[in-house]
């Protein structure tokens, strides 16, 4: 339940509902980043203390982190947690093959 915040209680796991596209499930430690980062999959990024003093106020605002949204990536992705899914599906064919 690492992708819980204060807002969202829901007990989640960062890695979203099948894995991350071309790159998978989140194992280890990680980072988020606002906005965005440029280049391929599973890149190696090196974070450095930044040179100048940051003085604008976008720069200068707290980060209140309300939701992480761990919906699948592939298609439309609409439930955050596989029990949500299974609660609205109900039971399923291949869910009785298994049993």
């Amino acid at each position: 339940s690492n992708a819980s915040t204060e807002f969202d209680l829901t007990a989640k796991r960062i890695t979203p509902m099948g894995g991350f596209p071309h790159y998978g499930i989140v194992n280890e430690d990680y980072v988020l980043i606002k906005g965005s980062c440029v280049g391929v999959k599973k890149r190696v990024l090196t974070l450095r203390k930044s040179l100048r003093v940051h003085t604008k106020r976008a720069a200068l605002e707290n980060v209140s982190l309300k939701f992480i949204d761990t919906s699948s990536k592939f298609g439309h992705g609409r439930f955050q947690t596989l029990e949500e899914k299974k609660a609205f599906m109900g039971t399923l064919k291949k869910d009785l093959v298994e049993a």
